[in-house]
């Protein structure tokens, strides 16, 4: 996610890279747990339906992995943002890293709508799916075409 400059191949290259591997990773784990579980209100669980079912952890452990993914996404945020201040991220590189936040932040939500509990159809998964699915794809692909034309094409500088 550098130039490959020698600074690139420094340790400051393999920090700045981890830390845009640990922002796309945290961003669909943060959303997830900011979205919340979307239950219809006033129903007992037992009556619910699911297109999914929801992860089975505790509501302790929920907070936790929630928590702890917000918390990495804004430090590593932090430190990229800081890094291509002072130009140890070459800022052609957020062309990739933007569009692979939106696909995790679509995934975090589009998982809490794919697991709502509702009574009948969930027409909010049908959506989701229908919608979300194509999206997220095409910020996939297109992440990686750039990134493999960024990887294999000189530094215009």
């Amino acid at each position: 996610m550098v130039t490959t400059s020698k600074r690139a191949r420094s340790p400051r290259g393999a920090w700045v890279a981890g830390a845009a591997a640990v922002l796309i990773a945290a961003v669909p784990v943060a959303a997830w747990w900011l979205m919340g579980q979307q239950n219809v209100d006033g129903v007992a669980p037992a009556e619910l339906d699911y297109a999914f079912r929801p992860l089975a952890i505790g509501p302790a452990q929920e907070t936790a992995l929630g928590a702890a993914a917000l918390l990495l996404a804004l430090c590593s945020a932090v430190f990229l943002l800081d890094a291509s201040r002072r130009g140890r991220f070459d800022a052609r590189w957020w062309q990739v890293v933007l569009p692979l936040l939106a696909a995790g932040l679509l995934l975090g939500v589009g998982w809490r709508i794919l697991t709502a509990g509702v009574i009948g159809a969930n027409i909010g998964a049908g959506l989701a799916l229908f919608l979300a699915g194509p999206t997220v794809t095409a910020l996939v692909a297109g992440a990686v075409v750039r990134g493999l034309l960024l990887r294999f094409t000189k530094n215009p500088r």
